[in-house]
């Protein structure tokens, strides 16, 4: 037998196996989104004749430190799986677009600025969480400014429109994605353009967390042939 049939008939490496741990972070990543979306807002749900007022606002979130402490789980938790993500998807876009190519790079740095943004509004959560602890020796403007982080940092997903942006041309242009999630990128990326072009900035996490969740699950369905 001769080293090439040898070679032929080699078993795959582990190099030849379906890598689709980045497209599942991406899919933990949107989720975890949607539950920030979801479950944040309950944290500072106050009357907004309290926000005039800062010792009776931060009277408000007395007890709700606990909200504090899994809003800084999930920020990490998304923050993370958005870099891993960032990574996978710059090589997914890399081994399909020409060499020298600006496409991937603004994929992964649009993913990559959420995911610092999450950490700091992590931190603001982990200082709002003692304050909360110790509210008789806080001064009530001190927590009533981290409440203000903790529901704007976190939030403002915007990066991810340059990521949604890159993944929409590269479909449109050189079909480096299937042409459904290049349409569907496309119109997040306007969503998130529309929270920007307003003092909306907020609501970037909803289109952003939607596009990871299902961006991801198309390129984990992909790397097992279910995709295109």
């Amino acid at each position: 037998m001769t080293s090439a049939t040898l070679d032929a008939t080699a078993a795959p490496t582990v190099t030849d196996r379906p890598r689709r741990g980045w497209a599942v972070a991406g899919v933990v990543a949107g989720l975890t989104g949607i539950a920030i979306f979801q479950f944040g807002p309950q944290f500072a749900n106050a009357d907004m004749s309290l926000f005039a007022d800062n010792a009776r606002f931060v009277a408000s979130m007395d007890g709700k430190e606990a909200y504090v402490w899994v809003f800084q789980v999930l920020s990490v938790l998304a923050a993370g799986c958005l870099a891993v993500f960032a990574a996978g998807l710059r090589r997914r876009l890399a081994a399909r677009e020409p060499a020298g190519s600006l496409l991937p790079d603004v994929a992964a740095a649009g993913l990559l600025l959420t995911a610092a943004l999450l950490l700091v509004g992590g931190g603001v959560s982990t200082e709002l969480y003692w304050d909360l602890r110790h509210l008789s020796e806080t001064d009530v403007d001190t927590v009533a400014a981290l409440a203000v982080g903790y529901n704007t940092f976190p939030w403002v997903w915007a990066g991810v429109g340059l990521s949604t942006g890159a993944v929409a041309v590269a479909g449109l242009r050189r079909r480096s994605v299937s042409r459904w999630l290049a349409v569907f990128s496309l119109l997040m990326a306007l969503l998130v353009v529309l929270t920007q072009a307003v003092p909306l900035q907020y609501l970037a996490l909803a289109p952003a967390a939607l596009w990871a969740t299902v961006a991801g699950l198309t390129f984990a369905l992909e790397r097992r042939g279910l995709g295109n």
